[in-house]
């Protein structure tokens, strides 16, 4: 019976320490040294960690910083290009699951290419945790604590700074999508609706999530005090002159003063090691001097 109980004991543990050295292996297995990223953001937090020379392509919504924009393009997000991504030899494939066709992803994993879905950022502790998994991947945790330092450090900054302001300034976002080729407003549930209210404001589009198209009946009954438009979308108007066109924006107390100021997507779409100082930025843009 001692016997029989030794043996059980040995094979339990043997067990253990497969399964241990089984998820060792399992989490060892993925080699960044030539990645392919197909989101924005996870490009952006790539080069933030100082890991960029390890990207040998990403899609054609990383355009930040500048240099991303020199990196071989595979295709939107949404409409990748399975075969431009398997011309680059990845090692790896990064997305945060907003990737389509699903057909081009079936084809990455037929050829053997492995993909590594990151969770979406949606909050500034998601993104924190987000820095650390990138860290992990790249064997870079110290750059990741200085990034996640950077950001409780600036965060702070801009609470202090907003109580100074007593007003609270109606604001709305408006993106152009490119894919649709059309202007959207932005709801309230998303990134850019917590900068404006870490800033004091009060985002005056009534969508909880997601975007709307713009219309001269939404931004009639938003009645903004303040408009950020994305940099692609005030850049295809040139000028707030020319802005101030858009369905029903000229008679908007932000078209009437002229309060309509361009922000890069980078800076309002989604969070990054930067949104505190934009957050401070979106201040001094937002409410009265």
């Amino acid at each position: 019976m001692k016997k029989i109980s030794t043996y059980i004991l040995i094979i339990a543990c043997a067990g253990i320490f497969s399964c241990k050295n089984s998820n060792n292996a399992n989490s060892g297995t993925l080699d960044p040294s030539r990645i392919v990223c197909v989101s924005k953001q996870l490009t952006e937090l790539v080069y933030a960690l100082g890991q960029q020379s390890h990207l040998v392509g990403t899609d054609l919504t990383s355009v930040y910083p500048p240099e991303a924009k020199k990196l071989p393009k595979v295709g939107y997000h949404r409409l990748l290009n399975a075969e431009g991504i398997i011309s680059l030899k990845p090692t790896l494939v990064i997305h945060d699951g907003n990737v389509a066709p699903q057909a081009a992803m079936d084809q990455l994993k037929k050829v053997g290419i492995p993909i590594k879905e990151f969770p979406e950022a949606k909050t500034i502790d998601d993104t924190k945790k987000l820095i650390h998994q990138l860290g992990d991947l790249f064997n870079a945790g110290k750059q990741a604590d200085s990034l996640c330092a950077k950001m409780d450090k600036d965060f702070a900054a801009a609470a202090e700074k907003r109580k100074q302001y007593t007003d609270t300034p109606r604001v709305i976002v408006v993106h152009f999508g490119e894919q649709s080729n059309r202007y959207l407003v932005v709801g309230k549930g998303g990134t850019s609706g917590k900068i404006i209210e870490l800033a004091g404001g009060k985002n005056a589009i009534d969508i909880d999530k997601g975007m709307g198209p713009l219309s001269a009946e939404i931004i009639a009954k938003a009645q903004p005090d303040v408009i950020l438009a994305t940099d692609v979308g005030f850049d295809e108007q040139g000028s707030v002159e020319n802005f101030k066109k858009l369905p029903g924006i000229a008679l908007t107390p932000a078209g009437i003063n002229n309060c309509i100021y361009r922000l890069t997507e980078h800076d309002i779409m989604y969070f990054t090691p930067e949104t505190g100082e934009t957050v401070m930025k979106v201040m001094d843009l937002i409410h009265k001097k």
